[in-house]
């Protein structure tokens, strides 16, 4: 980062300030995590997920097609050099003026958006990655000019972590999902274990729910490992952040086994205790494979 275009950080304090509130509202597991990146590129990382958090908000909660139309060209306006002057745009320009972003992904992630507008359910895996991409492996692209100079050499496994962390949405709100009309589980996967939607509709995690469910968590915790080999290519004061969002995120997992397969009537929710003691086993992780990669 050039000093000139650093100190735009500080003159826009109030909308990186904005959009932190964003993500502190919205997700504690992101904030615990990538708060503990170096200032500026945390701030970066507040105003890429407060673009993120608009435009998911206007689908998901107001089914907003204008809206996203309006964010974008909003998107549009952004590239063709003209900001518009509101918070999240003005610090996504900061970002922009001092690191080398690239703009594709976030069109892709507004296309995400849109193939939720007209819904339907995913016919097999094939479907479910494709939209997991579209909504959640972009996100991971748009982070990468933050965290590493070898963008395009781990873009790969940046995106396996996004689509990680999307399945354990999916797996998550498999309850909630349903009672706004939507079934993102496979309908492949769910004729092959014998789930129907009368299962969904009777909160029911039977042992058929249970198998479904283990076998796509299996899929999200390969991709999770997966996304690990790009660790080596992360500025080293961007692994614990990267690396604890997604042990964080992975752990949601975990809660849902301890709680039953209980998805479709309570929220499974990670302590701040066991995100402490997730820190201290990220750390330890990655003493490990820097050791080890620093034989390679």
């Amino acid at each position: 980062m050039t000093g000139d275009n650093e100190r735009l950080f500080e003159v826009y304090q109030a909308d990186f300030t904005y959009c932190e509130a964003v993500i502190k509202q919205h997700s504690k597991s992101f904030y615990t995590a990538f708060s503990q990146l170096p200032k500026r590129k945390a701030q970066s990382v507040y105003a890429i997920y407060a673009f993120c958090r608009q435009a998911d908000d206007l689908i998901d909660l107001e089914g907003n097609v204008e809206g996203l139309d309006q964010l974008e060209q909003q998107l549009t306006d952004f590239e063709a050099g003209k900001v518009p002057n509101v918070p999240i745009w003005r610090a996504l320009a900061v970002v922009f003026a001092n690191f080398p972003m690239d703009l594709a992904p976030f069109y892709d992630m507004l296309n995400g958006q849109r193939k939720d507008i007209s819904f339907t359910q995913p016919k097999d895996m094939k479907a479910l990655e494709e939209y997991c991409y579209y909504v959640a492996g972009s996100v991971g692209l748009m982070l990468l000019p933050l965290l590493t100079d070898q963008a395009t050499k781990i873009a790969e496994p940046a995106k396996k972590l996004g689509e990680a962390m999307q399945l354990t949405n999916i797996l998550r709100d498999v309850g909630e999902d349903y009672q706004m009309g939507r079934v993102y589980l496979p309908k492949e996967e769910m004729e092959k274990f014998q789930v129907t939607e009368e299962t969904l509709e009777n909160k029911a995690a039977t042992p058929a729910f249970i198998a479904l469910w283990e076998s796509l968590a299996a899929q999200a915790e390969e991709r999770y490992k997966q996304s690990f080999e790009m660790l080596p290519s992360i500025h080293k004061d961007c692994q614990l952040a990267l690396t604890a969002a997604a042990f964080i995120y992975r752990e949601q997992l975990e809660a849902i086994r301890k709680n039953h397969y209980q998805v479709f009537t309570r929220k499974n929710k990670i302590s701040h205790f066991r995100k402490l003691q997730l820190l201290r086993e990220v750390t330890n992780y990655l003493e490990k494979i820097n050791r080890t990669s620093s034989f390679i």
